[in-house]
């Protein structure tokens, strides 16, 4: 997986579809077309946010790493390719059961399982 880690991108990403769990919020938006003089991307990119609401940085630090292992463990799978997501944590991410955030996640993903990537017509 690759990180998304320019502004712009997190920007475009909340103009796209999301979806709010108890535990995380997942935007997702298909990626745009690169130009023939750049290499092709890696299939799936993601970032992660955690606003200072969350708590201090020993626990916004905490949501992330909890953050990141979850979508390590499932948007191999369930993730669809030309699609970027944003991953962002909430306070109960902190004290949820991983079991429940990994539920979160999976069911977040397949509801936003649909976004496809734009195709002009000729």
């Amino acid at each position: 997986m690759e990180r998304l880690k320019n502004r712009r991108d997190f920007l475009r990403l909340a103009k796209g579809r999301k979806w709010i769990t108890p535990g995380l919020i997942v935007q997702a938006a298909p990626r745009p077309p690169i130009g023939a003089d750049r290499a092709p991307p890696r299939c799936l990119r993601v970032g992660f946010t955690v606003t200072k609401k969350v708590g201090n940085a020993v626990e916004r630090n905490r949501v992330r790493r909890r953050l990141i292992a979850s979508t390590r463990a499932l948007l191999p799978q369930y993730g669809k390719c030309g699609v970027d997501y944003v991953v962002i944590g909430r306070r109960a991410t902190l004290t949820r059961p991983y079991e429940r955030l990994l539920d979160d996640l999976k069911g977040a993903l397949i509801k936003l399982g649909h976004v496809q990537s734009r195709t002009t017509k000729a």
